[in-house]
């Protein structure tokens, strides 16, 4: 395993990144859960990101169990606040100072852990200051229950606030979690630079864009039985939009480059978003330990620049690019 460092700051995590969206207590049982934990952990992965939205909270649960017993300065545990959990009640959401300051002690609880890591918003919430935001994150820094801050799919101008804010506050805001893969990259025209600019990392997650990437998904055939395609729980409507048979015809044509390169689809698919300079993880999921043992095959691969060129050759004008299209939602959800 490989490790970089988050942002410019001194914690180093490993270039993979397991994360439990969509699987833990949700896909699969907690039995299969925690073999994918112990599978990625003999991978020699340390990094682990779970939110407390997952599940409704139990993902949080199940991750911690699964890390029971672990060497805790070993690891890095990442979670999230912002979305609605528990009764979803009107101040079970948003990134308001009660409802930070109430979530981090229930995310500390399940994950069985005195503090995380990184603590970060889920979204940007339109409906509380980000003045009032960052100093609850600062109290929750100072505190001791998390020791860095980041934040996930935050526009460019709100990095750059927010990072303005962590300042004046004596804290430090390292790392912004995006969806990014070579299908979607709408973070590279305004995000990645100001990122870059700032000292903050991208921790990015669906890098093989929901398992397409993968080359499971045929042009003109039904999904496979077991794939996220068919998850009712919220799988299937977050990888619709890559299931056109233009982009499936186009994404076989990695086949070849995976193949010349000694590599899986999904391998090359993990490492090309590794080849970004300003990415320091990339967040895996699975519901098999098998699947864990082929993605983490990706950490420490390096691609030359032709090779890059290659997958841009074969995917011509189907990938996302819309800087526009990094956003957090236009009202808190309730």
């Amino acid at each position: 395993m490989d490790f970089r460092h988050l942002g410019r700051s001194g914690l180093k995590i490993s270039e993979i990144i397991y994360g439990n969206w969509l699987t833990h207590a949700s896909q699969i049982e907690d039995e299969r859960a925690t073999a994918c934990v112990r599978a990625a952990l003999e991978e020699g992965v340390t990094t682990f990101d779970t939110a407390d939205v997952y599940a409704n909270t139990a993902a949080e649960e199940v991750l911690g169990k699964a890390l029971a017993g672990e060497r805790r300065e070993g690891l890095e545990i990442f979670t999230k606040v912002y979305f609605p959990t528990g009764p979803k009640g009107h101040n079970d959401t948003g990134l308001s100072r009660k409802h930070i300051m109430e979530s981090i002690d229930g995310s500390l609880q399940r994950l069985g852990t005195d503090y995380v890591d990184l603590y970060q918003a889920h979204r940007y919430d339109v409906a509380t200051p980000l003045e009032e935001t960052m100093q609850a994150f600062a109290d929750v820094v100072r505190s001791g229950k998390a020791l860095y801050i980041g934040v996930s799919e935050w526009n460019a101008d709100q990095l750059r606030a927010g990072h303005q804010l962590a300042r004046e506050l004596g804290i430090q805001l390292i790392s912004n979690q995006p969806q990014y893969s070579m299908l979607w990259r709408v973070i590279e025209e305004r995000v990645v630079p100001t990122s870059r600019e700032l000292g903050i990392s991208q921790i990015v997650w669906s890098p093989v864009a929901q398992g397409i990437l993968s080359g499971k998904y045929a042009p003109g055939a039904e999904p496979p039985e077991g794939s996220r395609a068919r998850d009712e729980k919220g799988g299937a409507d977050m990888i619709k939009r890559f299931l056109e048979d233009r982009t499936l015809e186009a994404v076989q044509g990695l086949r070849p480059i995976a193949e010349e390169s000694g590599l899986t689809m999904a391998q090359l698919a993990v490492a090309w978003v590794l080849a970004n300079d300003n990415v320091a993880g990339a967040i895996i999921g699975a519901s098999r330990p098998e699947q864990v043992r082929e993605n983490v095959r990706a950490a420490g691969v390096r691609l030359e620049p032709e090779v890059l060129a290659r997958v841009d050759e074969v995917l011509g004008d189907l990938p996302e690019t819309d800087p526009g299209k990094t956003r957090s939602p236009a009202h808190r959800l309730a």
